[in-house]
């Protein structure tokens, strides 16, 4: 077997949002410190569908995040719609909504990377990642079908895997639209997270999603929580209904489209795999179950991990949530698929009732044991703790894998 041996301390397998990010701490977190001097080895896969396409990423934040200078833009009141159309509007002070293209940070810490020492940017289909010896091996095939070795102290990878068996497994799946309209249509000042005007299926939930770039130009998208994906052509047939109908969108140009599935699942993810080979990203738990945000839990990770690198400690990726949200978010998704909750309902309610600045934190699990009994009394309580109840007598099942090349958006 031919090998291109390149010796490095650390190995990031994938180039998305998981692999960038870490890439980014290692090289910006502590330019002074040890990370600096430590060689990375990036490898990506090449252009093909194991690379994802452009896609967006949104979370929040304070004002002032390591990623300002770069988005796409950000909102300062959230709005969430009811079935019948009446609107919560909240102000999530300090937080801001934020919009993040993932092309305009892959050319940031690409343009970073190049400018940095010590660092290996490669293109190849990964097949392996596996301790080996004192390190880590990754074997690859480059675009040429020339197979590869990549030999490391440390290896993360950031490929999509299958969770655990779950007792629950759903999918946040969606299709958006980049439209231009003719005449002003949208308020450029509020993000609608959540519009319950569509059709809503027995068990989960659908809603539309808006996020409005300037009076004239919007991300406009229909997702739904349940257990498979729909066509194409339902998806587009849904958007359409959803931008005409319930907008009132007439003449519109759909400028660029964006499709993903993201799981919602109450299956554990392992975040190693041997003594030197670990996971990052969706791989390793950050997407939050019960919502599908990644960007925040992945930066979360990758800064610890950067941390641990550049104090010489064992680079064991953190989880990004806390057992205590983790069963919470078990027991809403439960709820949910079997429909003892209404998706639209629970949701409205929620932001009804809860400040939208404590909301956010609970998403994003940083609120305290009294904020989240305070929080758990605004949600259908019985039904709750009936499905709480059932969870150690219900069986966890395989789930399917994360389809390769699909997006994570939030």
């Amino acid at each position: 077997m031919r090998t291109c041996g390149h010796d490095t301390d650390v190995a990031i397998v994938g180039a998305g949002a998981a692999g960038l990010s870490l890439a980014h701490w290692l090289r910006s977190g502590s330019p002074a410190g040890r990370a600096a001097s430590l060689t990375v080895t990036l490898i990506d896969a090449p252009p093909g569908p194991l690379r994802p396409a452009e896609r967006t990423w949104c979370f929040w934040e304070r004002p002032g995040g390591p990623f300002d200078a770069l988005l796409a833009s950000s909102w300062q009141q959230l709005r969430v719609r009811g079935r019948t159309g009446g609107a919560v509007v909240g102000r999530p002070a300090p937080f801001r909504y934020k919009m993040l293209s993932s092309a305009t940070f892959t050319s940031y810490v690409e343009g970073l990377l190049d400018a940095a020492p010590h660092v290996r940017r490669l293109e190849a289909r990964v097949t392996q990642v596996r301790d080996s010896g004192d390190g880590a091996e990754v074997r690859a095939v480059t675009a040429g079908g020339a197979p590869m070795q990549v030999h490391a102290r440390w290896a993360f990878d950031s490929r999509p895997r299958r969770p655990e068996p779950a007792r629950t497994a759903l999918l946040q799946h969606f299709r958006g639209w980049f439209v231009r309209t003719e005449q002003p249509c949208f308020d450029a000042s509020v993000a609608d997270l959540m519009d319950f005007r569509t059709p809503q299926p027995s068990t989960g939930l659908s809603f539309g999603y808006v996020l409005p770039l300037s009076p004239r130009t919007a991300l406009v998208e229909y997702t739904e929580f349940s257990r498979r994906a729909l066509s194409d052509e339902a998806y587009d047939q849904a958007l359409r209904q959803y931008a005409e109908e319930v907008l009132g969108l007439r003449a519109y140009e759909v400028t660029r489209t964006e499709q993903g599935a993201i799981p919602m699942t109450d299956g554990r993810f392992r975040r190693r795999d041997g003594a030197c080979v670990f996971r990052i990203g969706t791989s390793a738990g950050a997407t939050r179950p019960s919502t599908g945000y990644t960007f925040a839990g992945i930066q979360r990770q990758t800064r610890a991990v950067a941390a641990a690198l550049a104090g010489g400690t064992t680079p064991v990726p953190p989880a990004a949530y806390p057992p205590r949200a983790l069963l919470m978010d078990a027991v809403l998704l439960r709820a949910l698929d079997t429909g003892r909750v209404r998706g639209a309902d629970f949701f409205t309610e929620l932001f009804r009732h809860v400040p939208a600045e404590r909301l956010l934190r609970f998403l994003d699990a940083d609120t305290r044991v009294w904020e989240d009994i305070a929080i758990g009394l605004r949600t259908p309580v019985g039904p709750m703790l009936r499905t709480l109840a059932e969870l150690p007598l219900t069986p966890r099942r395989a789930t399917p894998a994360a389809a390769p090349g699909r997006r994570v958006r939030r």
